[in-house]
């Protein structure tokens, strides 16, 4: 199997990064992905620090493979979760929104393998000059939160590379083995994977959520709520009430009135498939089974190794 920089960087099997996704990236999916050989994270984002701090343990407990933590830098407690996650020993950290040059000065002075996600060539750009260790590059047809370029996979991928020599992730609407060889001919050295993997057995998504994912067809997810943070969305009676809200020019304070505070939980966690916000990517649509983590992984890396002996063969190499 492959071995590049991602996989030197993480010390892990294969270069499949498990995405940090809220409600969905618990202590048993991230132990599981790591144990099968890619780099499982804990999504901190639904996460107050003591809740983080118990699935850290776990997690430690679970595996001795190397796995890390995904903190969006927008989210309260952000220091109270850099300082416990030092302090358990975690080693690795995926930041996503906000500034990486406000963080990762000192989280490097803890010697943590920092990696940060970005939705443009300008953000990768502001990663290098402060000192990541990688990049994730998430495409338009990534599930939860977006950037609002709009960029697709296909096209950032290749200008991300292009721009910078660090070491690069490809994430949005990957899935299965194909995509996977495609994004590394892109130009990316590894990639995450979310909506596959929040339809894992081990996903602490709800089950009724992972069901919905695997329902889910071509058409039925949707960028919207661009005018508080962008989010791609299965179509329900929230999707519909947030369409009207855009389409009558509504207020931040209109939407963020409609969100209250729990709307991503009731949905993704608590299984509520009408009133709740339900999160995934345009991959949902080739997801057909809730699978264990091991199994998806086996299955991503088997694709792969078949398709490109098959592309080898057929350009006669």
């Amino acid at each position: 199997m492959l071995k590049n920089r991602i996989t030197a960087l993480f010390g892990i099997e294969y270069p499949i990064v498990q995405g940090g996704m809220i409600w969905c990236s618990g202590w048993k999916l991230a132990s599981a992905v790591s144990n099968a050989g890619g780099l499982g994270l804990i999504g901190a984002g639904s996460m107050h620090p003591e809740v983080l701090e118990m699935h850290i343990r776990k997690c430690k407990a679970a595996t001795d493979k190397p796995f890390g933590v995904n903190v969006p830098l927008l989210f309260p407690d952000v220091s109270l979760m850099f300082e416990m996650i030092v302090r358990e020993g975690v080693k690795i950290v995926f930041t996503s929104g906000g500034n990486p040059a406000k963080w990762t000065s000192l989280l490097k002075q803890n010697n943590l393998t920092v990696v940060h996600v970005v939705a443009s060539t300008r953000s990768a750009l502001k990663c290098e000059a402060a000192g990541v260790d990688a990049i994730v590059a998430e495409g338009f047809e990534a599930g939860g939160h977006n950037g609002k370029e709009e960029t697709t996979t296909m096209a950032l991928i290749p200008a991300v590379r292009g721009a910078t020599p660090l070491p690069l992730i490809a994430a949005g609407g990957i899935a299965c083995g194909r995509q996977m060889l495609a994004a590394l001919a892109l130009g990316a050295e590894g990639v995450q994977i979310g909506s596959r993997f929040a339809a894992a057995q081990e996903s602490s998504a709800h089950p009724a959520f992972k069901q919905k994912i695997v329902e889910t067809g071509e058409g039925d997810t949707m960028l919207t709520l661009k005018k508080i943070m962008s989010v791609r969305l299965i179509r329900n009676v929230f999707f519909d009430q947030v369409r009207q809200l855009e389409e009558r020019g509504a207020t931040t304070e209109e939407f963020q009135a409609l969100l209250g505070k729990a709307r991503a939980k009731a949905g993704m966690f608590e299984g509520d498939l009408e009133e709740g916000e339900l999160e995934i990517g345009q991959a949902a649509s080739i997801i057909d089974a809730v699978k264990p983590a091991a199994r998806i992984i086996g299955e991503i890396v088997d694709e792969f190794e078949s398709v490109f002996r098959e592309m080898n063969r057929s350009i006669g190499r």
